[in-house]
């Protein structure tokens, strides 16, 4: 969200300030807002590419699957005891370790100017400026954008909307021409309109998928009926030829829906980048569908 958009409402503006004091952050400067983000990013994935994570993981693995093995080796039975024990002990040190990694991980996520922000974030949607995207690490949520995050935007009671100030009366004297100021009044930024294309794209977003399978499974059934009849001596079974030009077509079918979807994302992701211009500008964007922000998180 732009600092021109936060500071369209005096009262989101004023919260912004004095969130921004309290964390020591400008957050209606675009550039300083851009920089946090870029720099807290990092050091979330850094915090989980840390050692102990990865160690953890790891040591749970071996912790679980360590009695498993025991069957393999019959020479192993003598130590079942120490076996079991050491077993139980790296699934003990693994599940440590990921705790503390976790525990470091939110610790980052909530911490700091980051929560500033989502509290603005959450003002602003109180006072009724839509959030057209929220990243997914911003919340705490999984790559795929699925799940409520470890660390959501706060959530406040709607706002009434401001009062319009009232018109100052006319004077009346007219002002000499050499006087008079013409009033600056801001141009609103238009927002990008939804091309078809953009709507069919979140229509169609998650359908498709299955002509690979499908193709491959046909092609399987036509070579086992045609193996079959050989074997057998049976003829019926080399009607199962007919499947594999149903397999290429089902295929080729797949190849022209995938080339479409492709050609629909590309438009997709055109207007997404309009809506973000149109946002950084100042206008108010609606909030992206659910189709429309998995393909932004994807190009992340």
């Amino acid at each position: 969200m732009s600092g021109t958009v936060l500071r369209s409402d005096t009262r989101v503006r004023e919260a912004a300030r004095d969130i921004g004091i309290r964390y020591g952050v400008d957050y209606t400067d675009d550039a300083a807002v851009t920089a946090l983000l870029a720099e807290r990013r990092k050091a979330l994935e850094a915090e989980q590419r840390r050692p102990a994570a990865w160690l953890g993981l790891l040591a749970l693995m071996a912790g679980l699957f360590l009695p498993f093995g025991l069957p393999l080796s019959p020479a192993l039975d003598a130590h079942l005891f120490a076996l079991l024990g050491a077993a139980a002990g790296l699934t003990v040190v693994g599940t440590a370790l990921l705790v503390h990694a976790r525990t470091q991980w939110k610790r980052a996520l909530h911490g700091g100017p980051l929560a500033g922000y989502r509290e603005i974030l959450g003002i602003a949607r109180a006072h009724g400026i839509p959030l057209a995207h929220i990243p997914p690490w911003l919340e705490g949520r999984t790559t795929s954008g699925g799940g409520k995050g470890a660390a959501p935007i706060p959530t406040y009671p709607p706002v009434e909307p401001a009062p319009e100030a009232p018109a100052e009366p006319t004077p009346t004297l007219s002002p000499s021409p050499s006087t008079t100021a013409t009033p600056s009044v801001p141009v609103p930024v238009p927002v990008p309109p939804k091309p078809w294309a953009v709507s069919y794209y979140e229509q169609t977003a998650d359908a498709g998928g299955w002509h690979d399978e499908t193709g491959c499974l046909l092609l399987l059934a036509g070579a086992g009926g045609v193996t079959w009849a050989a074997t057998v001596g049976t003829g019926v079974g080399y009607a199962a030829l007919l499947l594999v030009p149903l397999a290429a077509w089902v295929w080729l079918a797949g190849r022209r829906q995938g080339r479409e979807k492709e050609e629909l994302r590309e438009e997709a992701l055109k207007y997404v980048k309009e809506l973000e211009a149109a946002q950084a500008a100042g206008a108010r964007v609606p909030e992206l569908s659910p189709q429309l922000r998995a393909l932004l998180d994807g190009h992340q």
